[in-house]
């Protein structure tokens, strides 16, 4: 099967991970009416992919991505704790760990993974997201850059969704959002390959802040 339909299958909303049932604090934005029409869900999502997601969690998983093709098991479990360390809010912890349990899941009842390779996925105790996706992206061998704008794309189908459910949105209004953010994605990726480690940042309190909101928030649709 071509690297392409595997990078599709990756980025698919039906991938099994369950990542539709998550908002990261979109939810709670529309809640207190930050987030209340397509022109300021637009600058919500942007901002948590210029702020957040270029600055930390793409550059983490370029670095996964490296050390699972360089077989160092010490370095993604080292990346691993590092990632869930950062995580804000018990919500945001506990849905990378939820779709990274699902999808490690998934790498071992496809069966196409040698028992090997899967033995250093399987001896981490925790798995993040991030880690679990790289592993199967380069199992498949697909490239750390046409990886990294699935994993973005995924990530941004799911908050414009989640948009156009908790504001809500037209479906029309959710296209246009993916038409114009996707655009960013490219750029964001080459970023994300070329920031060092100590360069990384998520400082986004805004976010931070509405994530732990929404763990209080009385009437909810999705799980953070």
């Amino acid at each position: 099967m071509s690297q392409l339909v595997r990078l599709l299958q990756l980025a698919s909303p039906a991938l099994p991970v369950g990542a539709y049932s998550y908002s990261q604090g979109l939810e709670s934005a529309a809640e207190s009416g930050t987030v209340r029409d397509a022109g300021t869900a637009e600058l919500w999502i942007g901002d948590a992919l210029e702020l957040n997601v270029s600055r930390f969690e793409a550059p983490a998983w370029c670095r996964f991505h490296v050390a699972w093709e360089n077989g160092g098991q010490d370095e993604v479990g080292r990346l691993n704790k590092w990632f869930l360390s950062t995580r804000e809010t018990s919500e945001l912890r506990s849905e990378t760990l939820q779709m990274g349990y699902s999808l490690r899941r998934l790498c071992v009842d496809l069966g196409e993974f040698e028992a090997q390779a899967l033995e250093s996925l399987l001896s981490m105790e925790e798995v993040a997201f991030p880690a679990a996706f790289t592993f199967a992206a380069t199992q498949w061998g697909i490239s750390r850059e046409d990886g990294l704008v699935a994993y973005l794309w995924s990530w941004l189908e799911n908050q414009v969704m989640a948009a156009v459910k908790a504001v809500p949105l037209g479906q029309t209004d959710g296209q246009r959002l993916l038409g114009r953010l996707g655009g960013r994605l490219a750029a964001t990726a080459q970023f994300a390959l070329a920031v060092p480690e100590d360069a990384f940042a998520n400082f986004a309190p805004g976010f931070a802040i509405a994530s732990s909101r929404h763990e209080t928030q009385y009437s909810r649709l999705f799980r953070s």
